[in-house]
């Protein structure tokens, strides 16, 4: 019995090392192999995340990373959840539209199948080069927060709100910017705003509440977070200008993770060169409805917010917000003569990808344009994620309350150099 025993294992390991050997191996004539097929479709879609110590949990950047995960790659690329885009690319073309062919998933399905082979590295593209921690670039300002937020171990911690000075002596015109946290484990999202000078010192108090008295700096911006979202880069051309003296305020929703931890989180920006009357502004706002209450158990509510736009600019990108009961969103610009042109349509909202859909050709939009935004959600126990389908749902910060917020943003007409209507 020992000797069977014995042969069994010699012949698992032999089995073993083929395996090994075999999975590395230049495959038969046709078969994909990651050198050749499988790390372009990489390199090109997922591994501006899926790189080391970034957002995505692990690496695909060579077969040694990847070959472990090859299965589960094959999974959810084959159910269209990676790399992960919501709208509907046959109504018009994006920028940053991440989503795979039906060639590239029929080409990573079919290495997976014929046995993950790694190939001949002189097959494999130029590895990606990546900007060492911003995606930016390297900032020419860094605005920090003016003493770390200190996270607890457990339990559930309310929105807060931290005010970060700019101390900007003049007006100035930015090209890019970009949040980062300073502990990504923690940092749930972000939303900021810029808030026009107050006369008054910014101070390292934390609140729950955002300052009623400030006024938010029409049409600047410095970005918000979500967990997938990198910096924004504006086109040649078109920027973003903080006035003198701002603060920068930002919701923080931070979530535990079972120890105590501090941030101290940045935002990044780089300044616009060029001359300043060659520049495009850069602009945009939300269409926003807190009125609404889901009905219990209603699959398909439908809520609807409306914004007026106030000079001729362009649409340049979209960005709905809802929490986990969000459904759909659609965009429709809405011009004076009555036309209508739906701008973006995201058929399957994910709470877990909230993307920035921006737009390969902006779409004009007309003095007196109305910018109309109509989302779904669904409170059925149908859905996997709804935390209480009995429930009446109302505006709330927390994710088992909903939100409606249809953010977009514009880039001034040629000439122009205002904000669209906020």
């Amino acid at each position: 019995m020992r000797d069977t025993h014995r042969s069994m294992a010699i012949l698992g390991v032999v089995l073993l090392l083929g395996f090994v050997t075999s999975d590395r191996a230049e495959g038969a004539e046709g078969v994909p192999t990651f050198a050749k097929d499988v790390a372009p479709i990489l390199y090109e879609n997922c591994v501006s995340c899926h790189r080391p110590n970034h957002l995505a949990p692990m690496s695909l950047l060579t077969y040694n990373d990847t070959r472990p995960w090859a299965r589960a790659v094959k999974s959810k690329v084959l159910a269209r959840e990676m790399p992960p885009w919501g709208a509907d690319s046959s109504i018009r073309a994006y920028k940053n539209d991440a989503s795979l062919t039906q060639t590239e998933i029929d080409t990573i399905a079919a290495w997976v199948d014929g046995g993950s082979l790694e190939g001949n590295n002189e097959d494999l593209p130029a590895m990606p080069q990546f900007a060492e921690g911003w995606s930016i670039g390297e900032p020419d300002l860094i605005f920090t927060f003016l003493e770390p937020f200190a996270v607890p171990a457990d339990g559930i911690v309310p929105y807060s709100y931290v005010t970060v000075p700019t101390n900007l002596k003049e007006d100035t015109w930015i090209s890019a910017h970009e949040f980062r946290p300073d502990d990504r484990r923690v940092v749930h999202h972000v939303i900021s705003r810029v808030l026009e000078d107050d006369g008054k010192p910014a101070t390292a108090d934390v609140t729950l509440r955002r300052d009623p008295t400030r006024t938010r700096a029409r049409g600047a911006s410095v970005g918000g977070y979500v967990p997938n979202r990198l910096g924004s880069v504006y086109d040649d051309g078109v920027a973003v200008m903080l006035p003198a003296g701002a603060d920068i305020e930002a919701q923080m929703h931070y979530t535990t993770i079972g120890e105590p931890v501090l941030d101290q989180s940045s935002w990044g920006i780089v300044l616009a060169k060029g001359p300043g009357s060659a520049r495009r502004r850069a602009g945009g706002g939300a269409a926003r409805n807190g009125t609404f209450a889901i009905e219990p158990g209603h699959a398909d509510y439908a809520v609807t917010a409306r914004e007026t736009i106030e000079t001729d600019t362009y649409l340049a990108n979209m960005m709905p917000h809802m929490h986990v009961r969000g459904k759909s969103a659609r965009y429709t610009v809405i011009r004076p003569d009555g036309s209508r042109e739906v701008a973006l349509w995201v058929p399957r909202y994910d709470f877990n990808w909230q993307l920035r859909y921006q737009l390969e050709e902006p779409i004009f939009m007309p003095a007196g344009t109305v910018l109309e935004a109509e989302f779904h959600y669904d409170n059925s126990a149908n859905n996997r994620f709804n935390p209480d389908p009995t429930a009446e749902v109302h505006w709330g910060d927390q994710t088992w309350e909903e939100m409606m917020l249809g953010y977009y943003g514009t880039v001034a007409a040629p000439g122009g150099n205002t904000t669209s209507g906020q």
